[in-house]
């Protein structure tokens, strides 16, 4: 596997690592999940962070930017540097009734996303089974996602048999995949796809946040 090129890391990378794709969240969630975290990067904007889980065992948060491609570039480094438990904490376009600001785990990822095609996936793509277990004990929606590149896709009616959709999903599953690690996903509902289309408001996503922290960090535990 190649050096890093896009990660320049100033602390060691965790085992454990979540993933949000906003570098702000990362630093929040830093705040929120870890003690005393450390940079561990900010090359390109995309900040992460190490730091001791409320467990006592390292955990690190990096994010990944918006999308499949940057993702992708992030995951495969990431696994370069060590990291062998990956849990996507993004958000989503719910499909079905879904309130905005709760919780969706992706029990399978259908990708339909060039970045996770390119790398050979197929039809849905699985998480790993003990994270999905540990995250469905949270109470979450548990469902289908499925992974696009259309945030503003002009035709959300080409999307049935999932309950959201996202942007990166899909592209960490095939990552994963490739490199025998685990990984899974869980999202927050920012937007339900209209028509009407509503978006979240700043301080219910900081909310939301705030549990997509505390499921996802219990999930990635002590196995």
């Amino acid at each position: 596997m190649a050096a890093p090129v896009h990660l320049r890391p100033h602390a060691d990378v965790a085992e454990r690592v979540l993933l949000p794709g906003d570098p702000g969240r990362a630093l929040r969630l830093a705040q929120q999940v870890v003690e005393a975290p450390k940079m561990l990067n900010h090359h390109r904007g995309l900040w992460g962070y190490t730091g001791v889980a409320h467990d006592g065992a390292p955990l690190t948060i990096q994010s990944t930017g918006l999308g499949g491609p940057s993702t992708a570039i992030v995951v495969e480094e990431l696994v370069a540097l060590g990291a062998r438990r990956l849990v996507r904490v993004g958000t989503c376009g719910a499909l079905e009734d879904l309130p905005l600001g709760s919780l969706v785990v992706a029990s399978g990822v259908r990708a339909e996303d060039g970045t996770s095609r390119a790398l050979g996936a197929a039809g849905v793509l699985a998480p790993d089974p003990g994270l999905l277990e540990r995250l469905s004990a949270a109470g979450a929606r548990v469902g289908d996602v499925v992974s696009t590149d259309l945030y503003y896709d002009p035709d959300p009616s080409r999307l049935p048999g999932a309950v959201a959709v996202d942007l990166s999903s899909a592209a960490l599953l095939a990552v994963a995949a490739l490199h025998g690690v685990a990984a899974a996903s869980v999202l927050a509902v920012s937007d339900v796809i209209g028509p009407p289309r509503q978006r979240i408001d700043p301080e219910a996503l900081e909310r939301a946040e705030v549990e997509l922290g505390r499921v996802a960090a219990a999930s990635v535990g002590a196995v």
